[in-house]
C-alpha cells in the first residue's frame, strides 16, 4: 500500500484540517495512506531550504510560506506542477481563486509550483463588546473629542490603543506579535511603511525604507510597545499563534494579525466568541490600507517518487469540500467559493472582508535573497524595540546590509 509522507507547519488548525482530507482522500483512494507530520515554521524553512531535504525522498508532499519558494526554487527543490495542471486541473482552476493567491507560487517563465492552500492576509481585529459599549462610547468623547469608532488611520489607533489600555484590569489597547522571529516582526514594519506610502526599494533595487517614512514607521512601532505601553507586558515574547492566543483571551482590545486569528477568536477556548469583528488595516495620514500578502502552498518536493499520487492529494485537497474543512478547522481557505460561504461566513465574519482586503497587497520581494534581506529587519526590529539602537541608526544600518547584499548579488552594479 502507498504511502504518501506530508510535512506542515505547527498550527492546531493545520492539523484538524489535514486529518480530515487525509481520511477522505483514503476513502476516495483505498490503496493510499498519508503519514502526518509537523514540526515549527523555522525547523521546517531549515529542513527543506538550509538543508536541501526538498530534494530528498524523505517527503511527497510539502506546505510552504510562499517567502520560501524563490530559494526552493533556485536549488530545483520543487516540482513543476503545469502538465498536471493541464490535464486534471482542480475544480474551477484558475477562476475559483483569487488572482492574489495564484502568484506567489509562479517563476519569471509562467511555471507553477505549489496550490494555495491556508491564506494570510493580515487584517485589522477589534472587540465589538468594547467598541459598542455606550460607556465606552461616552467616554472616550469626552476624553478624545471625536466619537469612539474603528480607527481609520493609525493616529486614531493610537488614541483608541491608550484609551482601553487598563494593566489593572488584564486589558491592553493592542496586541502585537513582538517575538523576534522574522515573521510578524518584520511584516509588521512592512505594513507600516507602506501604509504611509513608503516602499523598501526603488526601481534599482537601492534600498528606501530608512527614508522619513521609514522613520515614521519603525518609529510608531516602537512607541506602542516601548513608549505608549499599550501593548500586554509578555508582547516581546509573542510570536503571531502566541499573539492570536491572547488576543482570544481578552488581553487586548485590537489587534492586527493573520486573519486566520479572527477564526481562533471563534473558537473554544475564546473568551470573546460572538465578540471579534474585522476591518481593514489603519492606514497613514497620507497612505492607502494595506495589507501583508502571503500564504502557505501545498507542493511536491523534487525528490518525492511518487509525484502522480501527491498531484491527486493537492488536488483533492483543492476541492471546494476539502478548501471548505480548512476554513471550518481553523485555517482559512483559499477558494473564493469558501469565502462567500454564508454558514463560512456567519461562524467567521473575517469572510466577509477578505476579498476587499485582497484588492489593496503588498508581497516581499520574491528573489532569493530575501530570507536574508528578512534576518536583517529582524535583527533591525529587535535593535530598537530592545532598546540597543535608535530607529535612525538602526534603520541606516540595515539599509547598508541589505544594499550589501544586493550588490552582492548583482542587482545593484
Amino acid at each position: 500500500m502507498p504511502k504518501l509522507n506530508l510535512l506542515y507547519r505547527t498550527f492546531d488548525g493545520f492539523e484538524r484540517s489535514f486529518a480530515a482530507q487525509a481520511n477522505s482522500f483514503r476513502q476516495a483512494h483505498g490503496d493510499a495512506e498519508l503519514n502526518l507530520v509537523a514540526i515549527d515554521p523555522e525547523k521546517l524553512y531549515e529542513h527543506l531550504v538550509t538543508e536541501r531535504r526538498a530534494l530528498s525522498a524523505d517527503w511527497d508532499i510539502v506546505l510552504v510560506l510562499t517567502d520560501w519558494l524563490p530559494e526552493l526554487l533556485k536549488i530545483g527543490g520543487m516540482t513543476r506542477l503545469n502538465d498536471r495542471l493541464a490535464d486534471a486541473p482542480p475544480q474551477d482552476w484558475p477562476l475559483g481563486w483569487s488572482p492574489s493567491l495564484l502568484e506567489l507560487q509562479r517563476d519569471a517563465d509562467g511555471g507553477i509550483f505549489a496550490l494555495p492552500y491556508h491564506d494570510g492576509p493580515e487584517m485589522f481585529m477589534y472587540r465589538a463588546d468594547l467598541f459598542e459599549d455606550p460607556v465606552e462610547q461616552a467616554a472616550f468623547a469626552a476624553q478624545y473629542g471625536y466619537p469612539l469608532r474603528v480607527p481609520e488611520t493609525w493616529t486614531q489607533f493610537r488614541d483608541v490603543a491608550r484609551f482601553f489600555t487598563r494593566p489593572d484590569q488584564g486589558l491592553y489597547g493592542a496586541m502585537i506579535a513582538g517575538l523576534n522571529d522574522g515573521h510578524n516582526n518584520v511584516y509588521d514594519f512592512f505594513i507600516h511603511l507602506w501604509s504611509r506610502g513608503g516602499r523598501l526599494f526603488d526601481a534599482q533595487w537601492h534600498p528606501t525604507f530608512h527614508d522619513a517614512i521609514g522613520r515614521e514607521a519603525l518609529q510608531f512601532y516602537a512607541d506602542l510597545i516601548l513608549r505608549d505601553n499599550v501593548c500586554p507586558p509578555k508582547t516581546l515574547e509573542y510570536d503571531s499563534v502566541a499573539s492570536g492566543i491572547a488576543y482570544a483571551a481578552g488581553e487586548a482590545a485590537m489587534m492586527w494579525n493573520w486573519c486566520g486569528f479572527s477564526a481562533v477568536a471563534e473558537l473554544p477556548p475564546s473568551k470573546i466568541i460572538g465578540q471579534n469583528r474585522v476591518s481593514l488595516v489603519p492606514r497613514g495620514e497620507n497612505g492607502p490600507h494595506m495589507s501583508l500578502n502571503i500564504y502557505w502552498v501545498l507542493g511536491i518536493p523534487a525528490g518525492s517518487a511518487q509525484k502522480d499520487l501527491a498531484y491527486a492529494f493537492l488536488r483533492h485537497c483543492a476541492t471546494p469540500e476539502m478548501d471548505r474543512i480548512t476554513a471550518l478547522s481553523g485555517g482559512t481557505g483559499v477558494r473564493l467559493s469558501t469565502w462567500r460561504d454564508p454558514t463560512v461566513q456567519s461562524q467567521f465574519s473575517y469572510y466577509t472582508a477578505i476579498e476587499a482586503v485582497h484588492q489593496s497587497v503588498e508581497s516581499p520581494p520574491r528573489i532569493p535573497e530575501y530570507p536574508a534581506i528578512n534576518e536583517v529587519f529582524n535583527q533591525m526590529q529587535h535593535f530598537v524595540v530592545t532598546g540597543e539602537k535608535s530607529v535612525e541608526q538602526a534603520l541606516e544600518d540595515a539599509a547598508a546590509e541589505v544594499e550589501s547584499i544586493m550588490r552582492a548579488a548583482g542587482y545593484i552594479p
